[in-house]
């Protein structure tokens, strides 16, 4: 069959779509380019968030315009697995609901499948990692998302990723080497390293934290150039992970740290580990070892309980912090989270005006961060040509879509690909300018 996938959501859900792909392309079938090719058209949705939910809802009736006849329309991920039962009941255009549990099972699902017939398959999570086998990347080669894990243990009250992908279970060391070399091989030449809590990595399978001994392995995998780290939990930020960033040239000096909030008395409520103070001294740390280093973190206004206290407490702290990369969401009742149930729900218009205060101050900060480059030699991934000649690419400071860019011109042609030293010549509040130095 000719298959279109579609992914929505995060990088763990690019990943798993990649599995798929792989899994189905070994049993036979083609995956195309596009839905207006496809037999089989699968929707690989978020459910995190309202605004993701309502997005990957919108998008199944997009594709269901696109069904021919006979044709399969899937809806898996997240928010297959979350709502499967009563979506199952509300949208009959759904031939197929798949949770995030059943991939390595897609190609039996689709022989046993009959025209006319609607199914769901929405098992519960395998106690160990499950491995489904070579992907097939639907990003360039020369960068790859790499899963280290699946699962959370942290039951943060605002969050349902853990009734939706169960308890933590590291990947074995052995699985994530030979998956790194085999992208390497391949032309990887930049690893980025996900799971729901990547600092946790090694804990449930080897009986303690293994990152740092798992990061020392991969950099001696020769044709990788830069490894970078996504989605780490601050408390468990050590020393020994902090020396080998350090250390380990291959190693950004990037971080992905999801803060969540500036007030102790929010933080609690939220079910985090931290405290403002153990996240300073944590960020302080980072810097010492690495003053280069630029960190990106997330944070939530109008979560419950936020007085207008609370909220001054978090500017105050942004303002301080002064992080190199900062996203801001606005609180979302989840049902089925604690959260819900708290007192103090924000009003809808409150959290918004406090997402933009927050991003108001954070465009200030980034800018002011942009232009310390300016004069600078900066190494840059080339990702793009653009219409007009010049080329844009990311710095070892930029994780992929959610950062920022280095647009740049050159004398001489540059592969995508490839990297390239570029001079910054003038910044704005998320891109960098500069002109590839001449080779002497």
């Amino acid at each position: 069959m000719r298959i279109f996938i579609e992914t929505l959501g995060c990088e763990k859900n690019t990943a798993d779509s990649e599995s798929a792909a792989g899994i189905l392309e070994r049993a036979g079938h083609e995956i195309v380019a596009s839905p207006t090719q496809a037999e089989v058209i699968m929707v690989n949705t978020c459910g995190f968030i309202n605004d993701a939910k309502e997005e990957s809802i919108n998008r199944i009736f997009d594709m269901a315009e696109y069904k021919k006849n006979g044709g399969i329309l899937i809806m898996s991920g997240c928010l297959s697995q979350r709502y499967g039962e009563e979506l199952y009941e509300q949208m009959p255009e759904v031939d197929i609901f798949l949770g995030v549990n059943d991939y390595k099972n897609l190609p039996r699902i689709l022989e046993e499948h009959k025209n006319g017939r609607r199914d769901k398959y929405i098992n519960t999570y395998e106690k160990v990692y499950m491995e489904l086998g070579k992907r097939k990347q639907s990003k360039p080669s020369y960068s790859a998302y790499l899963k280290i894990a699946e699962g959370c243990d942290n039951i943060c009250t605002y969050c349902i990723i853990p009734s939706i992908r169960g308890k933590y279970r590291s990947r074995k060391k052995e699985d994530i080497l030979a998956e790194a070399k085999e992208l390497a091989e391949n032309g990887c030449k930049e690893l980025i390293l996900i799971a729901q809590d990547v600092t946790a990595y090694g804990k449930d399978l080897y009986g303690e934290y293994c990152l740092a001994e798992l990061l020392r392995s991969l950099c001696e995998i020769e044709p990788l150039h830069w490894i970078r780290l996504m989605y780490c939990y601050e408390d468990r930020i050590t020393d020994e992970l902090i020396s080998i960033m350090a250390e380990q040239k291959k190693i950004c000096h990037y971080i992905d740290i999801p803060i969540q909030h500036g007030s102790d008395v929010i933080l609690k409520s939220m079910n985090r580990h931290s405290t403002r103070d153990s996240i300073t001294n944590t960020i302080k740390r980072l810097r010492e070892a690495m003053p280069d280093i630029h960190i990106r973190t997330t944070m939530i206004t109008g979560f419950p309980g936020e007085r207008q206290e609370e909220f001054e407490e978090l500017v105050a702290f942004v303002e301080e912090m002064r992080f190199e990369r900062l996203g801001v969401f606005s609180y979302s009742k989840e049902e089925g989270t604690a959260a819900a149930l708290l007192k103090g729900q924000v009003r809808e218009d409150v959290k918004l005006k406090r997402k933009d205060w927050i991003m108001s101050i954070q465009r200030e900060i980034s800018l002011e961060c942009n232009q310390k480059h300016i004069g600078e030699t900066l190494e840059v991934l080339v990702e793009r040509r653009e219409d007009d000649g010049s080329y844009t690419g990311r710095s070892i400071y930029d994780a992929p879509e959610i950062d920022n860019e280095v647009i740049f011109t050159s004398t001489r042609a540059c592969d995508i690909g490839t990297f390239v030293n570029v001079k910054i010549t003038d910044a704005f509040d998320y891109d960098l300018i500069g002109e590839v130095e001449e080779e002497k």
